[in-house]
């Protein structure tokens, strides 16, 4: 196969590349063309905003070609679709063959969190641990792979407090990896909601794929149901706006785990939910924090 390389501004970054895919390439990347050099920019925002910028000053497209396209003539009608006259400068690379699906899954190792869970792709062989928890699971669609610091702290919260048999919330549950460690670690009834419909089949699949029972749905689904621990891992935005009806989903004596939190954010955010619950950070990891509390009996 083949790349397609070329340098453009910010401004053309983004048009030239759906135009591109218009045309037919297979893939478009966008990197900084001063990647490694005095010039490089960071380009980032808050998590879960998007970025005031776009892109970079100097901007390298890599676009995968389909095999027996014209490179010449698939720029030239993207071009032409951004009203440019000219394509600008551009170079073939080759891309050397090689096994992807391999590639792709070395890329992702069993992870072990607080040393009682294991999160094992279903390409490994489970680690043979005693007393400890694995849970089958591949990257997929929905977040929650356990690599994130946000899950791991969510998981050890879990891993270190959850009493056998208390029912547990999990909302946004994303991949349904803390719902699925939750009912490993010997909870009771356990639900697991998010808005996004695959993320719902996601969470059962993997559900099903770990041999455990849960429940999923969109957020309209057991409506008014409370659990004697509720977990969010989303983010400090929705975390804050979602205060009130995350608090009312917790009985009383009940524990409320939140995270996806960053530690800058923890004070705000505990704010939101003084009003009913009393949150505290139970443990911070890489500038991430999880909040827990307990609602009054």
């Amino acid at each position: 196969m083949r790349e397609l390389v070329f340098d453009c501004p910010e401004q053309l970054a983004e048009p030239l590349s759906d135009a591109l895919l218009e045309a037919g390439v297979l893939s478009v990347s966008v990197e900084d063309a001063d990647f490694g050099t005095d010039a490089e920019q960071p380009l980032f925002g808050e998590p879960g905003l998007e970025p005031e910028t776009q892109a970079w000053s100097r901007n390298r497209v890599v676009a995968l070609l389909p095999d027996g396209e014209d490179p010449a003539q698939l720029l030239a009608d993207a071009c032409a679709a951004c009203g440019l006259a000219d394509a600008p400068s551009w170079q073939l690379r080759e891309v050397p063959d090689a096994d992807w699906v391999r590639l792709t899954q070395s890329q992702f190792e069993p992870i072990e969190v607080d040393q009682r869970i294991w999160i094992v792709p279903t390409w490994h062989e489970v680690p043979d641990r005693p007393g400890t928890v694995s849970i089958r699971l591949d990257p997929g669609l929905a977040f929650g792979t356990g690599s994130h610091p946000t899950t791991h702290l969510c998981l050890a919260w879990l891993a270190g407090n959850l009493e056998a048999g208390g029912s547990v919330l999990d909302y946004g549950c994303g991949s349904g990896i803390l719902a699925i460690a939750a009912r490993k670690l010997g909870a009771g009834e356990t639900v697991g909601i998010d808005i996004d419909p695959q993320a719902v089949q996601s969470a059962q699949a993997n559900a099903a794929a770990n041999s455990v029972e849960m429940e999923t749905g969109l957020p309209d689904m057991r409506q008014g149901w409370r659990a004697d621990v509720v977990v969010a891992n989303i983010l400090s935005n929705p975390l804050k706006v979602l205060a009130p009806m995350l608090c009312d989903r917790v009985l009383p004596g009940g524990d409320l785990v939140l995270s996806g939190v960053l530690e800058r954010q923890a004070e705000e955010v505990a704010a939101a939910y003084a009003p009913w619950i009393t949150m505290r950070v139970w443990r911070a990891l890489d500038g991430w924090v999880c909040l827990h509390g307990q609602r009054p009996a």
